[in-house]
This record gives structure tokens, C-alpha cells and sequence, in this order.
């Protein structure tokens, strides 16, 4: 079972905190500390999810439910969005994307109300912490065409206060990327990126899917490492996969992180940020994925410098932090050169 490096107390731990990063593939109920989430399933008289340990995907979306019920005031949103950016901050992140679902939100009687308060929210809580934030407006795949316009019509109004992108999320299999074409279409034409989930529960043909719709970047993505001619169109693309590799292992698309392909999509050119998905649910954080990415799948460090490189660049965030964090990558990986593997 994948646990994480107590903070603080692993010296790995806090060499890769120290590397600068984007964090791009995170969702922002699932960032919840476990301690807030105790605390708020006690006070609302609710039974703890179960963690880490799900046995079939739809175990997993109903323990994400129960987070999303939690968040039934704007003073609980308030407080998860401070202390999910107070945590990026100390693992190392200059720009934090975080993707939700504003029309599930359980404190507001509709989306718009919901992004009114998340977005200035998440901006203060950046401004606090030292973090840029950039907010993903999320398409259940599985809610129907007429749930994806809308919520692209949604992004498209909060395009210049926050959102930065649309996503696509929840189970591909029977909800094929191309079935959102019209509402990443809205997207665009407003400027946003378009950063959806293919290439997890389904296979490579979805990442060419998505590759054939002009996106950003994609959201895990790993299927692609099934058919070499998809990995080579992902690399001449130069399109971003927003990795995560625990959560791939705990939801059983692969058996262990030796046997993840991370390792083989970069040796094949192909740029990876990495991410922690749904942090609560799956005990990582990011930092831990960078260093289950060194010890576990042998990932050199500068493999994982080249992944931070891409995280940043691939971001929304504004090019003059970009130019300061990849120098900040630059001199880590010096740093790092003249330390034992």
C-alpha cells in the first residue's frame, strides 16, 4: 500500500518540496486535510470515508460525495480553499490549477454564485501564500450535452476573473472525449485552455481522441504507452500529460508504480507534469509523487527537474512567474548535482 513521507521528517521529502512546480491535475475538494475532514464529518454527524483503499471506481466517486456534501457553507469553501493553497505553498508549488465542479457545490444555490466566491477566494489565499491560482471548470462526462454547454458557458463568463480552462472528469468508459467538442469549442472562443481527463479507465485511442481536438494538455493520459504510434504523436505534439501516478495504482489501471509508464513516456519525449489527483483520497501529495517517482520507478532527478519544467510551462499561469520558476528549476538541479542520488 503507497504511503506518504511524513513532512518534515524525510530528508527526500523536503529536497523535492524545495523543487519549484506547477501543480496541474488536482481536484480541489479531494485537496481537503484530513484533519478538516474529520473534524467536519464529526461536527456534521457523518461517517468517514473510506481512504486510499477503493474497490471498484464508483467506491471512489461516492467517497468524493461525501467530501462535497461537507462543503455545505461558504466559511468551510473559504477555509479548504486557504488551506489547500497554504499547502501547495510548502510543497514547493508556484502555480496551483484546481478543478471543481461549481453546479455540485453544496454551499450555493447555483454555479455562478459558487464561482462568485471560490475564484476571489482562491486569488486572497494565493496572494497569502505566495501561490498563483488558476481555477478548472470541470464536465462531468457523464451528466449529458446539455451539463457540458452549459458549464463551458459558465467558464467562458468567469474567463477573465480566474478560470483559466475547462476539464472533462468522471468515468470515460461509454463518455468518449469527442463528445465534448462543441463545448471545448465554447471555450476556446473565450480564450480559456481545455485540460480534459482521457487516456485513464479508457485506452489510447482516447488520448489520440483528445489530441485530434487541439487540447492543452490531458489529464493522465498513461494509455497512451499502449500504442507507440500515440505516443509518438503525443511527442511531436509537444502536449502535456498531467500525470498521477498513485492514483493510476489505487484505482487498479496499473498493479504497482514499478509497472506504471511514466518512466517509458518520458524516455519517449513525451512532457509529464505530475500530480497528486485527489491528495485526501489517495494519502499523496505531490511532493510524495515526485519522490515515489524517484525511488519507486526510478525516475532520475533530472527526469523529475524536466517534469517540474513542463508542469510550469504548460501552466495558464502568467509568463513572467514562469520565467522565474524555470530559473528556480535551473538552480535546483545544479543544487542537485552535487548531491547523492
Amino acid at each position: 500500500m503507497i504511503r506518504p513521507a511524513p513532512p518534515g521528517h524525510c530528508p527526500a521529502y523536503e529536497r523535492y518540496a524545495a523543487l519549484p512546480k506547477a501543480h496541474l491535475h488536482v481536484h480541489l475538494e479531494a485537496a481537503m486535510r484530513p484533519g478538516t475532514m474529520r473534524e467536519w464529518c464529526a461536527e456534521d454527524g457523518v461517517e468517514v470515508p473510506p481512504l486510499v483503499d477503493f474497490p471498484h471506481f464508483t467506491g471512489f466517486l461516492d467517497a468524493y460525495g461525501v467530501l462535497i456534501s461537507l462543503l455545505h457553507t461558504p466559511e468551510r469553501l473559504g477555509r479548504l480553499l486557504d488551506e489547500v493553497v497554504a499547502d501547495a505553498a510548502a510543497q514547493g508549488v508556484v502555480a496551483l490549477e484546481f478543478a471543481s465542479i461549481p453546479d455540485k457545490s453544496a454551499a450555493f444555490d447555483s454555479a455562478e454564485e459558487a464561482l462568485e466566491f471560490i475564484l476571489p477566494a482562491a486569488s486572497a489565499a494565493g496572494r497569502r501564500h505566495g501561490v498563483w491560482t488558476g481555477a478548472i471548470v470541470s464536465i462531468d462526462r457523464g451528466a449529458g450535452p446539455g451539463h457540458a454547454l452549459e458549464a463551458a458557458g459558465l467558464a467562458a463568463r468567469f474567463a477573465e476573473r480566474g478560470v483559466v480552462a475547462v476539464g472533462l472528469v468522471a468515468d470515460e468508459r461509454g463518455n468518449p472525449v469527442a463528445d465534448a467538442a462543441e463545448a471545448f469549442a465554447i471555450a476556446r472562443e473565450a480564450g480559456l485552455g481545455v485540460v480534459p481527463h482521457a487516456g485513464e479507465l479508457a485506452g489510447p485511442e482516447e488520448v489520440r481522441s483528445a489530441l485530434d481536438l487541439g487540447v492543452d494538455r490531458i489529464q493522465h493520459g498513461v494509455r497512451a504507452a499502449e500504442d507507440p504510434r500515440v505516443v509518438a504523436e503525443l511527442a511531436a505534439s509537444g502536449v502535456c500529460l498531467d500525470v498521477c501516478p498513485s492514483s493510476n495504482v489505487i484505482l487498479g489501471v496499473y498493479p504497482t508504480l514499478a509497472e506504471h509508464p511514466l518512466p517509458t513516456l518520458l524516455d519517449a519525449g513525451v512532457r509529464c507534469s505530475i500530480g497528486a489527483d485527489d491528495p485526501l483520497l489517495f494519502g499523496v501529495d505531490v511532493v510524495d509523487e515526485y519522490v515515489l517517482a524517484h525511488e519507486q520507478m526510478g525516475i532520475p532527478d533530472a527526469g523529475l527537474a524536466g517534469c517540474a519544467r513542463a508542469s510550469i510551462d504548460s501552466s495558464f499561469a502568467p509568463a513572467d512567474l514562469k520565467r522565474g520558476a524555470l530559473a528556480g528549476v535551473d538552480d535546483w538541479e545544479r543544487e542537485a548535482g552535487q548531491l547523492p542520488g
